[in-house]
């Protein structure tokens, strides 16, 4: 369906006009939309739509269509699409008789949004959302730049003047005439012999023609009234359609897409069109005044009053989203605009209320009646900045104080309900007599109780933003999508969580979709292969206790935190199945090594290398995965450049040549006489890379010990600290009866009691080992 998914991002651009010519009645859009895959696999130009011969076949292509429609509908979970459905699937019956009009219809649609798509669609919508930038300012301010929509606008203002011209003009020739007609009159009476005769015919020649030019401008003035509110409803319609788009990219921006939340040209738009259609309605008095209740005149006055509702309703947007994922108890902020801020009519203050509606009610549209949360903080006032040209309400301290839950069905979790913030007021527009309820609503909600939920209820948002359309029923997703649409989603929350330009390859992606559809040792395209909400956060992976997008959380999390500029310059291979990577690294020398996040652990990362075995062979061994608490204890730098028996990270690359701006220096000597202390990595794979005892393979461990270079011991007779001599021999404690094995690394020779306080060093180190669970012998 590579041409349907093309197509679908433009539909939103498109008039109602190219909407209706290009999906008529007798196959509407949700066919297209809902069997997209299915259509564009048929060979329809195989075609001849004259030769009856392929009727049969034409035939069998409706009866499945009709077949695949109903069993759409039957699996459909929201009620009002599975009636349409049902209903549209009876009305293709008109096919019947001539199915090779099926054919030709199909054939027309897909070569129709091929042409759209080959020509850019320039000719058909205004796309709004690509705005050049105009030039800086001396401040280093963008400019706005014009947009495409403000052409529309400017041809709008040219008609409105060309209006008000021709009312000016018709003005003059109603002087004129009213001049010549008095005239007329003073003179009337005279026989043909009179000498003034001449001057009387002359006269009623001139009115003649002034009544016949009054006439013409008279029609003109109507039909440029009539050309002025369709430009005007076409424009008003562009217009919603961008604030629409810059909606859906808002709720796109929370899996990383690009979004401008610059809300400047849609306010000077939305001006504009309101000043438009004012000059229109005063024109249009203005044409009773002169003519009386012509016939046109109510039904321009009520399209210019219905688009003035429209545009008054639609300017309120929510510029600052509440946080998606609420916690009960916490305090959140919002702030809700109004781009008809400077039309307001002054006086009375407006008040924005709040209210958090449930799903079911977001779909009704109007303010509900049932409360089904308690909110603090659940009204501001509508205020304009004159500095910044902005009317907004900021709600700074709202909180849910309590949530009323729906009845859940099945294995239906709280993290999966959805509500909204519904905001409504009601004010008044300058040149407008009486008042508009107006009202808005954010984007989708998960609210919590406890932090421990935050996790899922993300998922909940991720799955919500990444994959819903953009004219939904509040707030239908879809139950599947294709892999290829996830890996999209995955990769851009990836980038936008972690702050990185790298994304997600193809070797990981392949990955993912192993571990999410439990087929580990599947080599094939899994692009097209649907993943379920279950898969992604409902059902643990095979083996484990976690979800997939708990554990995929976890690697962005410890990305973000530890390991952002290692990801960033391509030092981790992150996602790769074990399969794969025997593949990669079964040819290399020992040493080789990359870095992976664990498979079996949420929020670690392991180094995989090539290592020597007992009988002279050699074998892959990935290292106990370092996790968050790991890492702050001591960076992937450091770790690796302790390791002795990683070398080379993958392809060839020297280690200490890699990661060398990643390792810290040594502490300076501390001034207040404490011992400093330094965290050692050591692996004993049970080969030579390491001179510690036998312990069991691929164990990291966390040494305290001396630093040999940043040891200092107190002078007691001088009373100043002086260095302790480097040559001291190294320290290796001894085993303890009763307990495993104690890892170090070489350490300097332990200063005598005359020298330092045992007591106080005793403290310390029992404090360490404290921190780190383990015992001080």
């Amino acid at each position: 369906m590579a041409l349907w998914a093309q197509m679908t991002p433009k539909l939103q651009y498109l008039p109602t006009e190219t909407l209706n010519e290009l999906y008529p009645d007798t196959f509407p859009l949700d066919i297209r939309h809902y069997l997209a895959s299915w259509i564009e696999e048929q060979r329809w130009e195989n075609f001849d739509v004259d030769n009856m011969e392929q009727e049969p076949q034409a035939r069998r292509l409706l009866d499945q269509m009709v077949h695949l429609l109903q069993e759409v509908a039957q699996h459909n979970p929201n009620v009002v699409e599975r009636v349409k459905l049902q209903h549209i699937s009876r009305n293709l019956s008109v096919f019947q008789q001539q199915p090779m009009q099926l054919v030709r219809t199909v054939r027309d649609i897909l070569r129709k949004e091929s042409h759209l798509l080959a020509q850019g669609m320039h000719h058909n919508f205004t796309p709004f959302q690509q705005i050049p930038q105009g030039p800086l300012p001396t401040n280093g301010t963008p400019q706005p730049a014009r947009e495409d929509g403000k052409t529309d606008v400017d041809n709008l203002v040219l008609k409105v003047l060309e209006i008000q011209s021709c009312r000016q003009t018709l003005h003059q020739l109603q002087e004129d005439l009213n001049w010549e007609k008095q005239e007329m009159e003073s003179i009337q009476g005279q026989n043909e012999l009179d000498p003034q005769h001449s001057d009387q015919v002359t006269r009623q020649n001139r009115i003649q023609q002034l009544e016949y030019n009054y006439s013409v401008c008279a029609k003109k003035r109507m039909q440029l009234l009539q050309e002025a509110v369709c430009a005007l409803e076409l424009c008003q319609s562009c217009l919603i359609l961008r604030i629409k788009s810059w909606r859906w990219e808002q709720h796109r921006a929370t899996i990383g897409l690009h979004f401008d939340d610059n809300l400047g040209p849609l306010q000077t738009w939305c001006e504009q069109l309101l000043g438009v259609n004012s000059n229109l309605r005063q024109e249009l008095m203005l044409v009773k005044r002169d003519h009386g209740g012509v016939e046109q005149f109510h039904t321009l006055q009520e399209s210019l009053a219905h688009l003035l509702q429209t545009l008054i309703q639609n300017s309120l947007v929510v510029d600052k989203q509440p946080p998606q994922v609420i916690k009960t108890q916490s305090k959140f902020s919002t702030t809700v605009r109004y781009l008809l801020g400077e039309k307001m009519a002054p006086g009375k203050p407006v008040l924005l209320k709040a209210q958090i509606i449930t799903e079911a009610q977001a779909r009704q549209g109007v303010v509900p009646n049932e409360n089904v949360g308690e909110l603090i903080n659940s009204t501001a006032i509508l205020e304009h900045n004159t500095a910044s040209k902005n009317t907004c309400a900021t709600f700074r301290n709202m909180s849910i104080r309590k949530i009323k839950r729906a009845d859940r069905k099945g294995s239906e979790s709280v993290t999966e309900e959805k509500f909204a913030l519904f905001f409504t007021t009601e004010l008044t527009i300058t040149g407008c007599e009486s008042p508009y309820s107006i009202q808005t609503i954010s984007l989708p909600v998960v609210v919590i109780v406890h932090g421990s939920q935050e996790i899922n209820a993300m998922a909940t948002i991720i799955w919500d933003c990444a994959f819903s359309e953009p004219s939904r029923i509040p707030f239908i997703v879809p139950e599947r999508v294709p892999w290829k649409q996830m890996c999209e989603a995955l990769s851009s929350k990836f980038m936008s969580e972690v702050q990185t330009q790298q994304g997600l390859d193809r070797y990981n992606f392949h990955f993912l979709a192993q571990k999410i559809f439990d087929q580990p040792d599947i080599s094939e395209d899994f692009s097209n292969m649907p993943v379920s909400w279950a898969q992604f956060n409902k059902e643990v992976l095979p083996g484990r206790n976690f979800t997939f997008w708990q554990w995929f959380e976890g690697v962005m999390d410890l990305t973000k935190k530890c390991l952002r500029d290692y990801w960033s310059e391509k030092l981790i291979f992150g996602f790769i199945g074990k399969q794969h990577l025997h593949v990669i690294l079964q040819n290399k020398p020992n040493g080789t090594f990359l870095l992976r996040f664990s498979d079996s652990e949420i929020g670690g990362i392991t180094i995989a290398y090539v290592g020597p075995t007992d009988n002279g062979g050699r074998k892959i061994q990935n290292i106990q995965p370092f996790t968050k608490k790991d890492l702050d204890s001591a960076g992937l730098g450091d770790r690796i450049r302790d390791i002795n028996c990683i070398t080379h990270v993958y392809p060839d690359l020297p280690k200490n040549e890699v990661f060398k701006k990643f390792f810290t220096v040594p502490s300076p000597p501390n001034p207040d006489g404490y011992l400093p202390f330094k965290l050692t990595t050591v692996v004993n794979p049970g080969d030579q890379c390491s001179s510690t005892a036998s312990i069991p393979p691929d164990t990291p461990m966390d040494i305290y010990g001396q630093s040999m270079s940043n040891v200092y011991g107190p002078n007691m007779n001088q009373g100043m600290f002086s260095p302790l001599p480097q040559s001291t021999p190294p320290y290796m404690p001894e085993q303890m009866p009763g307990q495993g094995p104690l890892y170090t690394s070489p350490m300097p020779q332990a200063p005598s009691s005359e020298e330092i306080d045992m007591e106080a060093l005793e403290g310390i180190l029992s404090s360490i080992c404290q921190d780190t669970n383990k015992d001080l012998h």
